[in-house]
């Protein structure tokens, strides 16, 4: 029998058709309170019938936490384990990663976290990824949201459901529920669960709101400021329902698309109401590549200003090298023509291997190194700048040096799937200076070093590997 906690969510869940037509769910489960929680419900659900997919767990560890991140892992192996529910975990470098991407830890470990769980999940044919997101998180994303300037679209906080890649969406059924009345639920039931101290720690913008800003709010609330916001954010998702509907609707005949290139009838759109028009925005840099991440409230007004304003040849430049104009009554969403790499060709040069060829401005230098005369471990702690290693076996000779050319895809290392070049290195913030500088080294069939930013996960070394391709790039001219 289930208990009211767990009837809510029951309900919930029905009410917005979460897992309709799922066979199998992934749920992912940091061993904190919230995950905790969810997993237990969701174990609860599938007892009593109310669910009939089956349910996998799945743990990311970020290596953040020194030996509690390793403590984090176990336990929720552990209660995976009681609960006869199969687990997969997964360790990242995110460290790593944030320092060759130029990222924060907060932004790696979320880029990683959620490529991690996509991976996972295709691997067990999951079509839904279940977080414990619940009602405190999505109100401390829409104060986030509000200190740093938002409109409306940003006021629906964290959505039940948001699609992330294909058909796998990523689901929250503990939206409807608070972090009280979810501690109230372990402690009733006497579970256990893993503290974060970092949590705690409010030189953190969430930190600081969960703990400080909200506490403040809720002293002059005459309700609950929690339950209060929750109502505001639901209201704001199906205002902005309705403006995607008639964006939807309007698309077709109003915008003109093509490679890198949105053209938006300016008559048309100058019609429409503002949020529609904000909306209409979005899809058009949606469309050319551009994420909005760096978008703010005020680059989507000087696009208004810009479109009212009609003024020939007046462009508005956006972060990572999009642009917006006005010509021949229509707006032009695009790339920065000046700012693709300046020195394309499509001329490559076969490598000497081993052996040294020159590029351009570079100096390229093979080697070939038996694996068994190596210290790897050593090499990846103290690996020398614009200095990589391949498997050499799984080379498809010859091996060549280019420039990068439109339209370039490879795999980059740690993920599962191909990423176009160009949407890769927008994703991973390269400066538009270092673009320009880049090389691509390739075999007959793949590319295997997007020089200098990442190797191919096709290329890679691993413990089978015998014979080991050593490139080093000097660049004899840097200030090109």
């Amino acid at each position: 029998m289930l208990l009211e906690f767990e009837n809510k969510i029951a309900g919930f869940i029905k009410a917005k058709g979460l897992f309709d037509l799922a066979d199998r769910i992934l749920l992912a489960v940091s061993g904190g309170a919230d995950s905790t929680a969810l997993m237990y419900v969701m174990r609860a659900l599938k007892t009593e019938g109310v669910l009939g997919a089956e349910l996998i767990c799945a743990h990311i560890n970020h290596q953040l936490r020194g030996t509690d991140a390793g403590v984090d892992e176990a336990f929720v192996t552990a209660q995976a384990a009681e609960l006869k529910l199969a687990i997969t975990t997964r360790r990242l470098d995110v460290r790593g990663y944030a320092r060759r991407n130029k990222l924060s830890i907060e932004t790696a470990a979320r880029e990683l976290r959620i490529e991690s769980l996509t991976e996972i999940a295709k691997a067990n044919n999951c079509s839904r990824i279940v977080t414990a997101h619940q009602k405190n998180d999505n109100v401390e994303t829409v104060l986030q949201r509000l200190l740093r300037g938002t409109g409306f679209r940003g006021l629906g906080g964290i959505w039940p459901v948001r699609i992330f890649a294909g058909d796998i969406r990523f689901v929250r059924p503990l939206l409807c529920v608070r972090r009280d009345e979810i501690l109230k639920y372990l402690e009733g039931r006497n579970l256990k669960w893993r503290q974060d101290h970092t949590n705690a720690d409010c030189t953190y913008r969430r930190n600081f709101i969960r703990h400080r800003l909200l506490p403040a709010l809720q002293k002059d609330c005459g309700g609950c400021i929690v339950e209060q916001l929750s109502e505001l954010t639901e209201s704001a998702r199906e205002f902005y329902r309705l403006v995607c509907s008639r964006a939807e609707q309007m698309w077709p005949e109003l915008a003109d698309c093509g490679n890198d290139r949105v053209a938006l009838n300016l008559k048309r759109f100058l019609s429409e109401p503002e949020p529609v028009k904000v909306e209409l925005i979005r899809r058009s840099l949606s469309a050319i590549g551009s994420g909005e991440r760096d978008l703010t409230q005020r680059h989507y007004e000087r696009i208004l200003q810009l479109a009212e304003q009609k003024v020939s040849n007046k462009k508005i430049e956006l972060p990572d090298g999009f642009v917006v104009g006005f010509e021949y009554g229509k707006v032009i969403f695009s790339r920065q023509k000046d700012r693709q790499p300046e020195r394309q060709t499509s001329d490559s040069i076969e490598l000497k291997v081993p052996g040294q060829t020159r590029f351009d401005n570079y100096l390229i230098e093979a080697s070939v190194l038996e694996t068994k005369e190596c210290d790897v471990e050593k090499f990846k702690v103290e690996k020398p700048q614009f200095v990589e290693w391949f498997d050499f076996d799984k080379m498809k000779p010859p091996i060549l040096v280019r420039f990068r050319r439109a339209g370039d895809r490879f795999r980059p290392l740690g993920l599962a799937e191909e990423k176009k070049v160009g949407k890769f290195l927008t994703a991973a913030r390269v400066p538009q200076e270092l673009r320009r500088k880049l090389l691509i080294i390739a075999d007959r069939e793949k590319i295997i070093w997007v020089w200098p930013i990442r190797i191919s996960e096709q290329a890679r070394i691993t413990g089978g590997t015998r014979k080991i391709l050593q490139l080093q790039i000097t660049d004899n001219n840097p200030a090109h």
